[in-house]
C-alpha cells in the first residue's frame, strides 16, 4: 500500500465517527466527498487501484451499524419488500452475478470500449470482452455505494431527525466551494502545487485546461466535469431547501454558492445539466400548483423563475450575436461541443454499448466491461434488461413512494431536497455518465430521503395505534 499524509485525514474521519456515533457524526463522511482526488491509500499490486477518503468512510460507517448489537435486523429493516432497499439489494445481486460471470459467459463475443489499464498511456481502446480488473473495481464501487445507502436509510428510520443530514450536507458544500476557489486562485498565482496533497489519486488531473482564457474549476476533483456534476447535485438539494424553508437564509446562500460552482466549472455537462434541471424542477412546481400541492411562495418562484429563464435566454442569444469573446465561449463550451473529436467520440462508446447490450442478448457484459456516455445506456450496456429494470423500481420507489403528509415538516423539508438532489444528479447523470455508478453521494442523499420518509411514517403509524380508541 502506498501511504500520503491526507491519510491521516481518514483517521481522524474514522475516530470522530466511533467516538460520537454514525448518525451524529455523518458529516464526517459527508466532508470527504468534496475530496474526490485524495487517496487515503493506493494499491500498485492491482494496478495502482485508488481507494479514496470517502470510500473508507463509507465502508466504516455502514460497518460501525452492523456490528452494533442487532446491527443485523436494523439493516434487513431497510430492505423490506417494497421499500427502495429492497429493489436495490434485488440489483446488488444481479450485478454480482452479472459482473462475475457474463464477461466470461460472452468472452470474444463482442468489442468494447474500456480504460487502458496498462498506465493508460493510450486512453480509451477498444477490444474483444473478457474479464478484467475493471469488473472488480466497478463492483467494489457499487458495494460502496450500497453501504452508503445502507448505512443512511437506517440511521434516519431509526431516528427520523433531519439535522444531522443538513449539517452533513452544509458542511460538504462549504469545503466544495473553498476547494473550488483555491483551486481558481492557486492557479492564478502560479501555486498550484500547493493543492497537490489533496491531489493524490491515481487518476488524471486536470488542473490547467483552460476555455477561453478562463480557468476550469475542478477543486478537490480530478476535473471540471465531475466537479459540475457534484455541484449540480448540491444545487439541487439547497434549492429546494431554500424554496420550502421560509426565512431560512442558509438555504439562500448555499443556493448562489453552489449555482456559482456549477457555472464556473465551465462544464458543458453541467451547463446542459442544470438548465435541463431547471426546465424539470420548475415544470414540477408549476404542475404541483396547478394541483394545489405547492405553497404560494413556490409557485410564485416558478413562475418568475420561467420568465427569467426566457429572459436569460433572450439575453444570451443576443450577447453570442454581438459580443465575440462570449461567442466563442459558448461555441467551445456548448455548440461545437458535440462536432468536435470529443462529441464523435462520445457518441462512437454509446453506439458500442447498444451494440454489446444485444451482443450480450440484453443480459448485460457485467460491471466495469463497458464505458459508454450516457447513464441509461451504461446500464443496459452493463446489467442487461433486468438490471435496468431493478434501478427503475429503485428510483421510482425512491422518487414516488414516500407519500404526501406532512410535506411541509422541516424533516420532510430535507428529505424531499435529498430527493431533488438525486434528480439533479440523474439529469447530469443521463448526459455523460460512462458507467452504472451515481457516486457516493447520490446514494447519501438516497439513503437521507429514504430514511427520513420512512421513519415519519412509522413514526405516525405508531402515534396512532397508541391513541385512546385506536384500537376499536
Amino acid at each position: 500500500m502506498q501511504f500520503f499524509p491526507t491519510s491521516l485525514l481518514i483517521v481522524a474521519a474514522l475516530a470522530i465517527l466511533i467516538t460520537k456515533g454514525p448518525r451524529r457524526a455523518f458529516w464526517a463522511f459527508m466532508v470527504l466527498t468534496p475530496l474526490a482526488a485524495t487517496a487515503a491509500f493506493n494499491l500498485p499490486a492491482v494496478g495502482g487501484a485508488s481507494i479514496l477518503l470517502a470510500d473508507v468512510a463509507a465502508m466504516a460507517i455502514f460497518a460501525l451499524i452492523l456490528f452494533r448489537p442487532q446491527g443485523l435486523s436494523m439493516l434487513l429493516g431497510t430492505v423490506k419488500v417494497g421499500q427502495p432497499g429492497f429493489w436495490l439489494l434485488l440489483l446488488t445481486i444481479f450485478a454480482v452475478v452479472a459482473t462475475l460471470i457474463f464477461p466470461t459467459l460472452f468472452r470474444g463475443e463482442t468489442m468494447v470500449f474500456g480504460v487502458a489499464r496498462d498506465g493508460n498511456e493510450n486512453g480509451i481502446v477498444s477490444s474483444p470482452l473478457r474479464p478484467s480488473t475493471g469488473n472488480l473495481t466497478q463492483l467494489f464501487r457499487h458495494f460502496l455505494g450500497i453501504c452508503v445507502f445502507l448505512a443512511a436509510a437506517t440511521l434516519f428510520r431509526l431516528q427520523p431527525d433531519s439535522r444531522p443530514a443538513l449539517f452533513a450536507v452544509s458542511v460538504a458544500t462549504i469545503l466544495n466551494v473553498i476547494l473550488g476557489w483555491l483551486d481558481v486562485a492557486t492557479y492564478a498565482a502560479g501555486l498550484s502545487a500547493l493543492l497537490e496533497p489533496i491531489r493524490t489519486a491515481n487518476y488524471a488531473i486536470l488542473y490547467d485546461v483552460r476555455m477561453v482564457g478562463l480557468k476550469r474549476m475542478i477543486g478537490g476533483f480530478p476535473e471540471a466535469s465531475s466537479f459540475g456534476y457534484y455541484s449540480l447535485g448540491l444545487f439541487g438539494f439547497w434549492l429546494h431547501y431554500w424554496l420550502n424553508r421560509r426565512g431560512d437564509r442558509l438555504g439562500a446562500v448555499m443556493v448562489a454558492l453552489t449555482a456559482i460552482c456549477v457555472l464556473r466549472a465551465t462544464s458543458s455537462a453541467a451547463y446542459v445539466g442544470i438548465v435541463a434541471f431547471l426546465g424539470l424542477y420548475g415544470l414540477s412546481l408549476i404542475v404541483s400548483s396547478l394541483g394545489g400541492q405547492v405553497t404560494r411562495r413556490g409557485a410564485r418562484i416558478a413562475g418568475m423563475a420561467a420568465v427569467g429563464v426566457w429572459s436569460g435566454a433572450v439575453a444570451i442569444f443576443a450577447a453570442y450575436e454581438v459580443v465575440e469573446p462570449i461567442q466563442a465561449f459558448l461555441d467551445r463550451a456548448l455548440f461545437n461541443k458535440l462536432e468536435g473529436d470529443s462529441g464523435v467520440e462520445r457518441f462512437s462508446w454509446n453506439a458500442q454499448a447498444l451494440t454489446n447490450f444485444r451482443d450480450t442478448w440484453g443480459l448485460g457484459a457485467g460491471l466495469g466491461s463497458v464505458r459508454a456516455s450516457s447513464w441509461p445506456i451504461a446500464v443496459l450496456a452493463s446489467l442487461g434488461i433486468v438490471g435496468g429494470v431493478c434501478y427503475a423500481l429503485f428510483l421510482f420507489s425512491l422518487l414516488f413512494g414516500a407519500g404526501a403528509w406532512r410535506r411541509d415538516l422541516p424533516d420532510m423539508v430535507v428529505a424531499d431536497s435529498a430527493r431533488v438532489g438525486c434528480i439533479a444528479f440523474l439529469v447530469s447523470a443521463v448526459l455523460t455518465t460512462a458507467t452504472p455508478d451515481l457516486g457516493l453521494t447520490f446514494y447519501a442523499f438516497a439513503g437521507i430521503a429514504a430514511g427520513l420518509s420512512r421513519g415519519r411514517i412509522l413514526q405516525r403509524q405508531s402515534a396512532m395505534t397508541t391513541k385512546p380508541g385506536a384500537a376499536a
